[in-house]
């Protein structure tokens, strides 16, 4: 019977440590992504975390965008954003990977294989 409660026990605290240590990515974050061209675009990601789901915008040349499905689980982070691009409405989904003050972020757009790597860092 001991066994259980110390096993139980210990259980528990890992579950607490892992939400004690889990990253909280609330604020503004700034990213220099790369354009098809070579150039880069300045990226402005405003984030507010609530447990494990995810709200907020990016700004960019059409102004501010909501962002919708946004998770966080442990140092992984994802959601999508909906823009109207030449009167078509296009999905484009960001995985990230928190690691401090930084978050590594791959964007892709949903029908298109290409991805684009960037790295948003915390102002």
């Amino acid at each position: 019977m001991k066994t259980q409660w110390f096993i139980g026990l210990a259980v528990l605290f890992c579950i607490l440590g892992t939400v004690a240590w889990a990253a909280d990515v609330t604020g503004t974050w700034k990213a220099q992504v790369p354009a098809r061209d070579g150039s880069t675009r300045e990226m402005t990601i405003n984030l507010k975390q609530d447990g494990s789901s995810l709200t907020g915008t990016i700004g960019g040349p059409q102004g501010d965008t909501p962002i919708a499905n946004g998770k966080v689980s442990g140092d992984d982070i994802s959601f999508t954003v909906v823009r109207s691009m030449g009167g078509n409405e296009v999905k484009i989904n960001y995985n990230g990977k928190i690691s401090g003050n930084e978050i590594k972020f791959v964007q892709t757009r949903e029908g298109s294989e290409r991805k684009t790597e960037f790295t948003a860092k915390k102002s």
